[in-house]
């Protein structure tokens, strides 16, 4: 039967758990397919729970074999027991200890949630409910235990770690057999849980805290790369500083462990001093991971660091509560990528992931608020709404509060909720008393999706030397919220006068402070005083808040922006506004039939621009050299987009642009070339994305000759690069223009790779992308190539992930072709690994804004997949609400 009448969990739903669990006590004895759990739990009843209530563990596809109650075997009438529950009738009402015996088989686990082996190695994912398919509990995370873990296994298996600090390791006998104990001193909840057991190599260090405590640091890898950790190490001990200096958070225990791993669902896990990682985000070299790469391994290896006490020591208490770890610890290692590198390129490219991936889900079947109020799969609920909207969220409340009240909330937080499980509104509250604010409106965000819609009007008055302006807000109804309320929205603001001078702002509205205008109603009007020329207003600075902003500014007024605004993320957006509404432009006459003209104006802001900024600052130039993508064209577009005509619009402004830059961008591309030897510091990285920017606009060409050009350069820096930036930056380029010289890059980089998993994951995802008829085909054929496996998540992302959320044109083609093809791929996988089909169903999510045609496609193929039986809840959940 299709799982689509799986039961719905509310947050008002929400009661104490009837039993604590105070101690945990594990003994995990590892076999590849038979290995046995025995599990201790210090049980008393919970004075907010039911007096006299049964105790329901759950469980999740286990073999049980006995069960004890302090000590003595459990009568068969005094428990009901099956592969999903175990339910104690008449537990004692007094602090009892409950013994389970369990079996897993971790080979057969090809959902990776619970103990399941990567290659040779045992590993654990328990986030949100994997613990109970190691051994019956009460999993979920408002249930806090002191855990104690024995971990056996054989000689094969030299490696066994747990949460917490070492207490004891030894010989079984003179088999070869051995044990290690681990103890975490800390209560955590089950989802915190980890162990691994494995043969692997190591890098290691040893930081000291502020406070002098020596913590011993390490990052474990397959064998034979242990020089492709030095990196996420380093990476490492600075997140551990910078956290000690900006939040004043100390690390708390005397190891702390890193395990790279190559079958992972998620990117990294931060169980509580025992860090399990998808093997992407730690493994890296110049030769095989690009500076994109390195930028991601700091970033994530930050975050789940700083989930020690945003998440570990403060957890969630439910579900629902979900963005309080992962919205806080998102905007946290935002900020600290900001410092580490440029805090204006780093704000960019957050928010171009914001409106890639959670504006559309804001906006489509999919939507929910950043804190739901039900769910049938959590595993779901994983989104661009909870992480990236509930980082610019914490933003929103810290401009809303300033930085200083912030800092005193964010210690008050730590101090107040140590050690519990926590809520939203606990977490709230600590900043209304740090900054003597009422934040009752600003907690609204929370509760309502949908991303609001700013519009802005302004008027001068010359003779009067007064600007006046008017913003007002919307926000289009979302499932199950048809009538929205007022945000509370902090616009912060500028005024450029023609002359390109920063002006003045003075006005007597209490609403404006410091730069920031609040609109916290359906509309609200300022007038400026003595404002001594015509302004150009620059709004919604540093993307003050995760709002779509409809300004009403002619184009010329925009380039003003461009050229003069003192705001770096206005500059950019300035130029991403004029282009994409050149884009947009372009889009409706070649859908009419009409050819494509590109006004000149665009070209000749972006060539003085580069004239003046391209050298002086090469990583913000390749920010602003990168125009719209076709996602977020058709988010503009809004309904009946047609995916080939965005694409041809595209496609012809960036020829436009290569051709009337011609000269500029080769000159440039070679004055960024350099021979200093290769590091992954902001300053190189800066110089190789805009060289590989240029390259990739002087590939696009304006004429055959232009894209002989680049296509030459794009050659020569494929075959004289010496790090992967360069050489994928080039084969890039190259996978655009269709030819042999294309097809032998392929073959030459698939030739130099064929060992190395994750870099062959760049060359499957690379061909998923070519925008051409041909491509479905060759990812058809890429199915069967020695080198896929679809059982694994980062191999089946790459391939059919890449064509489904990257490949807009070959995804939504006219005939259907790739709707269909990944519905069948989504239904091969679901039986072995519901999480990764229910991630590629949600790149259905748009499918409504399509044209009709494409329309009757995607709801075919999303109507087969409903029908499909048995179907897993994560699929069903999500194929049902697109379908709503």
């Amino acid at each position: 039967m299709p799982a689509d009448n799986a039961p719905l969990i509310h947050l008002e739903d929400y009661q104490p758990t009837d039993h604590l669990i105070d101690t945990v006590a594990l003994t995990i004895r590892l076999h590849p397919s038979d290995t046995r759990i025995t599990s201790t739990l210090a049980l008393r009843p919970n004075p907010a729970g039911h007096a006299g209530a049964s105790l329901a563990l759950d469980g999740d596809e286990l073999v049980f074999v006995s069960a004890a109650l302090d000590g003595a075997p459990l009568a068969a009438d005094a428990y009901t027991v099956s592969p999903d529950r175990f339910v104690l009738h008449r537990p004692p009402q007094r602090p009892f200890t409950l013994t389970i015996d369990t079996t897993v088989n971790p080979t057969a686990n090809t959902k990776l949630m619970g103990l399941y082996r990567s290659r040779e190695t045992y590993c654990t994912q328990c986030e949100a409910d994997g613990f109970r398919r190691i051994t019956y509990f009460l999993d979920r995370p408002d249930v806090l235990s002191v855990y104690t873990t024995r971990i056996e296994a054989d000689a094969g298996t030299p490696l066994l770690l747990g949460n917490g600090n070492p207490v004891e390791s030894g010989a079984l006998g003179d088999n070869g057999r051995h044990f290690a104990v681990w103890h975490d001193p800390f209560p955590k909840p089950s989802y915190l849980f980890a162990i691994v057991g494995g043969d692997l190599d190591h890098v290691e260090d040893v930081f000291t805290t502020a406070s002098g405590r020596a913590v011993k640091v390490a990052v474990y890898v397959e064998r034979g790369k242990r020089e492709r950790a030095a990196y996420a190490l380093d990476a490492l001990k600075r997140s551990m500083r910078w956290d000690e200096e900006v939040f004043g958070r100390e690390y708390d225990l005397d190891v702390f462990n890193v395990v790279a791993v190559s079958d992972f669902n998620m990117g990294a896990m931060e169980n509580k001093g025992l860090n399990i990682f998808n093997d992407k985000y730690v493994l890296a070299s110049e030769d095989t991971a690009t500076d994109g790469d390195y930028a991601n391994i700091e970033a994530v290896i930050a975050h789940e660091y700083f989930h020690n006490w945003t998440g570990n020591r403060i957890t969630c208490r439910d579900w629902f509560q979900l963005c309080l770890k992962e919205g806080l610890t998102v905007f946290r290692d935002q900020e600290f990528s900001s410092d580490a590198r440029s805090r204006p390129v780093k704000r960019i490219a957050d928010v171009r992931v914001l409106r890639s991936a959670q504006f559309p889900e804001d906006g489509g079947p999919l939507a929910h608020p950043v804190r739901p109020r039900q769910y049938a799969e959590i595993n779901n609920f994983y989104t661009a709404t909870v992480y990236e909207k509930g980082a610019e969220l914490i933003r929103v409340l810290k401009t809303l509060i300033g930085g200083r009240h912030f800092r005193r909330g964010m210690d008050l937080y730590f101090e107040r909720h140590d050690g519990t499980a926590a809520t939203i509104e606990a977490f709230i509250a600590c900043f209304a008393e740090a900054s003597g604010r009422d934040l009752a409106a600003f907690s609204q965000w929370y509760e309502q999706a949908g991303t609001p819609r700013v519009s802005a009007r302004g008027r001068y008055d010359k003779a009067a030397r007064q600007y006046t302006l008017t913003l007002a807000q919307t926000t289009p109804p979302t499932p199950d919220q048809p009538d929205k309320q007022p945000m509370v929205i902090p616009v912060a603001l500028g005024l450029i006068g023609e002359s390109g001078r920063e002006l003045p702002l003075t006005t007597t509205d209490a609403a404006f402070d410091n730069g920031v205008l609040v609109l916290d109603g359906a509309e609200r009007t300022v007038t400026f005083t003595d404002v001594a020329e015509r302004p150009v207003p620059s709004l919604l600075r540093g993307f003050s808040a995760p709002v779509i902003l409809d300004l009403d500014l002619p184009d010329d007024d925009l380039l003003v922006l461009f050229a003069h605004d003192t705001d770096a993320f206005n500059q950019w957006q300035a130029a991403q506004t004029v282009a994409t509404r050149i884009i947009i432009r372009t889009v409706a006459a070649l859908r009419a039939g009409q050819a494509a003209e590109v006004p000149p104006g665009l070209a000749q802001a972006l060539g003085h621009f580069l004239d003046a900024r391209a050298l002086r600052d090469p990583a913000f130039a390749a920010q602003v050299l990168s125009l719209p993508g076709e996602t977020d064209i058709a988010r503009e577009i809004g309904a009946d987009i047609d995916p080939d005509a965005v694409f041809a619009a595209r496609k012809a402004v960036r020829e436009a642009l290569a051709q009337a830059l011609g000269d500029r961008l080769a000159r440039l591309y070679d004055e960024l070339a350099t021979d200093a030897p290769y590091s992954p510091d902001a300053a190189q990285a800066g110089r190789r994305a805009l060289r590989n920017g240029v390259l990739s606009l002087l590939t696009a060409g304006g004429s055959a000759q232009g894209r002989t050009i680049g296509e030459a350069l794009a050659q020569k820096q494929f075959a004289a690069a010496t790090n992967m930036t360069d050489r994928l930056g080039a084969l890039s380029a190259l996978s655009l223009v269709a030819g042999e010289a294309r097809e032998a890059a392929l073959a030459a980089f698939y030739d130099r790779y064929r060992n190395d998993p994750l870099v062959l994951d760049k060359w499957f995802a690379l061909q998923a992308s070519i925008p051409e008829a041909g491509t479905l085909d060759r990812v058809r054929g890429l199915l069967s190539h020695p080198a896929f496996s679809l059982a694994n998540p980062n191999r089946a992302r790459a391939l059919v992930g890449s064509f489904a959320m990257a490949n807009p044109t070959q995804f939504a083609r006219a005939d259907g072709a790739g709707f269909a093809f990944v519905a069948d791929i989504i239904l091969r996988l679901d039986p072995t690994n519901p999480q990764v089909a229910s991630r590629l169903a949600t790149a259905f999510r748009t499918w409504r804004t399509l044209e009709p045609g494409r329309q009757a496609h995607a709801e075919a193929a999303l109507r087969r997949i409903a029908a499909a039986s048995p179907l897993s809840k994560d699929v069903a959940d999500i194929v049902k609400r697109s379908l709503a």
